[in-house]
């Protein structure tokens, strides 16, 4: 959808899931969009070099999420919520969908 703009598939992949979730991490945007990690993790690297994005460690995990001093955040964060409006039913609901809690201990899948 925005690919022309964004220039690449995966930049598009990785803004549409932070701005669905506000957060994430390289293997978890590549599994929800079925997409080899690599061209992930240099787009997110890419747009934190270019100051869009910012990351922080949690253990060993990089966790990346909007830069709130990039000039022009809340102009990409529009652009894309309303690009994520637009996307098809199933997309949008694997995409908002967010399951972080641990599963109880014994309880079947």
């Amino acid at each position: 959808m925005l690919e022309a703009i964004l220039g690449s598939i995966n930049a598009e992949r990785v803004l549409l899931f932070l701005t669905a979730r506000e957060q994430g991490y390289a293997t978890e945007i590549a599994r929800t969009f079925n997409t080899d990690l690599s061209p992930v993790q240099k787009q997110l690297e890419r747009m934190e070099r270019d100051g869009l994005l910012i990351n922080q460690k949690v253990g060993n995990t990089r966790v990346y999420s909007f830069n709130p001093r990039y000039a022009f955040v809340e102009e990409v964060k529009q652009l894309m919520e309303k690009a994520l409006s637009m996307c098809p039913e199933a997309t949008r609901e694997e995409l908002l969908y967010d399951r972080r809690r641990p599963r109880k201990k014994g309880k079947a899948l």
